[in-house]
């Protein structure tokens, strides 16, 4: 539901105090962008958020969440906005947050991941916490990982091998290290915003796109391509950040309930996705859409391997630390 925004307080909000309220007025308030719609398990992850920075604050904090690309369709755009602190705070990919934060490319690796839980392991232990404390260093407060899912390549044409793609105008989010993937299996890539994409797949200007099922369903891209092909090329978290300056004008007391908070959503928000992710893949299923799972990635893996051993040398230690939790075989 979208928040009534007070202008008169946007100012003050900034420098992070707004004074003479009466008891039942927050003293701040942030604005949080979200660029999926009401309903998405991102989205509602957010709210639980603001709900519960409210109650732990006993209401001194209120936080309003702006869904569906509100305050910017773009998460380039609305990461700008936060370093600067018109956006107080926000949820983006990890793989957006690559040109702010170069340790965030690492995730753009193709499958540097063989699972959700081999992902999850990683983002929770101490590797993964300190990439999210070095957010510090971009001017930004990281306050929890979200699960992105596994994104996977759709098109108007099928897509049965890495050759398929072969000619075709594919969609790759920002992330520097995906879009040299795509290009490493023949797509012709174009970076765009994900607002302006179902329109330049409708109009032929692409040919597809690559994202997780959610994606899929809730921008209505199935509604013009045919093909899904689950090769699960990357996964990419969601992070959940603020704008730094405004982190440090907040009291002790204040910054320990949004930290409690946001770490209270992460499994509200996993559920929220494992949940969805099936209904989303069902729904474009009963659509019309072909989904083809890839249970053996072999002949994917392959194709990007020597992408991935030139790539992989600037995160080394991050990579490594990945393999430290990589089931065995």
């Amino acid at each position: 539901m979208k928040k009534t925004l007070r202008v008169l307080f946007v100012f003050a909000l900034t420098l992070g105090l707004v004074g003479g309220l009466s008891a039942a007025d927050p003293k701040i308030i942030l604005k949080l962008a979200e660029i999926h719609p009401q309903g998405y398990p991102t989205e509602l992850a957010d709210e639980e958020f603001a709900r519960l920075v409210n109650l732990y604050t006993n209401g001194e904090i209120r936080v309003d969440v702006f869904p569906g690309g509100q305050l910017s369709g773009d998460e380039k755009v609305i990461i700008e906005q936060v370093k600067v602190g018109a956006i107080h705070i926000a949820r983006v990919s990890s793989g957006a947050l690559g040109p702010f934060n170069p340790q965030m490319n690492v995730f753009g690796l193709p499958f540097l991941f063989d699972s959700k839980t081999h992902m999850w392991d990683f983002l929770q232990g101490p590797a993964g916490q300190k990439m999210m404390t070095d957010l510090n260093k971009s001017g930004f407060y990281g306050l929890t990982w979200y699960d992105g899912g596994a994104r996977s390549f759709y098109s108007k044409n099928p897509i049965a091998t890495p050759e398929d793609l072969k000619g075709q105008k594919i969609r790759v989010i920002g992330s520097p290290i995906l879009l040299k993937m795509a290009d490493a299996l023949g797509a012709s890539t174009v970076n765009m915003a994900y607002g302006q994409v179902f329109g330049a797949i409708q109009t032929g200007v692409l040919d597809g796109a690559e994202n997780n099922p959610p994606s899929l369903l809730t921008s209505n891209h199935y509604q013009v391509v045919k093909y899904y092909t689950m090769n699960e090329h990357s996964r990419l978290p969601e992070v959940l950040f603020m704008n730094l300056k405004v982190w440090n004008k907040l009291t002790a007391a204040q910054k320990q309930a949004i930290s409690s908070a946001a770490q209270q959503t992460v499994a509200f928000q996993r559920r929220a996705w494992d949940a969805f992710e099936v209904e989303a893949l069902n729904k474009v299923i009963e659509a019309g859409i072909i989904v083809t799972e890839v249970p053996d990635k072999s002949a994917w893996q392959a194709a990007v391997k020597p992408l991935f051993d030139v790539e992989s040398k600037p995160y080394a230690a991050t990579v490594k630390a990945i393999d430290a939790y990589r089931p065995k075989k």
